[in-house]
Parts: structure tokens; sequence; C-alpha cells
């Protein structure tokens, strides 16, 4: 497959695929769901930070992505990365 292809397709499929792999991590609109990978990474990151999850962190991030969807800027950055991933595997 032509590398620009490949890119566009990768960046397409990145950004269609981010809320379902956001809402399987257990990051939902109704907050963390108890018991997935999304409640235990929010669980180490509060045991790191003296019990609480902190403002701006990556966890803070991913839940308010899965709570109201991607920003302009993290879809730019999730298509970036997808179409990064895209024309990587286009060579192999």
């Amino acid at each position: 497959m032509d590398p620009g292809t490949a890119a566009v397709i990768g960046a397409a499929g990145a950004v269609a695929a981010a809320p379902f792999v956001l809402g399987a991590a257990g990051f939902t609109a109704a907050g963390v769901a108890a018991g997935s990978i999304g409640a235990k990474i929010m669980s180490v990151a509060a045991v790191a930070n003296g019990g609480g999850v902190a403002a701006g962190s990556i966890v803070a991030g991913l839940q308010s992505a899965g709570a109201a969807g991607l920003s302009g800027a993290a879809t730019a950055a999730v298509a970036g990365v997808g179409g990064a991933v895209g024309w990587l595997a286009s060579f192999f």
C-alpha cells in the first residue's frame, strides 16, 4: 500500500476508534467504570499523588475525553499518531 494512503487510513481509523477504546478502558460519560483498566490506572495515580488525582494529569485527561469526547487538540494528536503508525506499517 502507498505510504500516503496508509497514513490517511491510520489517522482516520485512530480518530474513529478513540471513543470506543476509551470506553472499553473504562473512561465513560458516567465516570470511571468500577473494576476497569481505567479504575486501576486511577487508583495508581491517586496513591502516587497522596489520595487524589491531580488536575491536568493523564488520568484526568483520559476521563475528560471519555466523558466529553476529544478536544480539537486531542483529535489532532490522535490523528498524528495514527497517521504515523499507518505510514510505518506500510513498509512492512
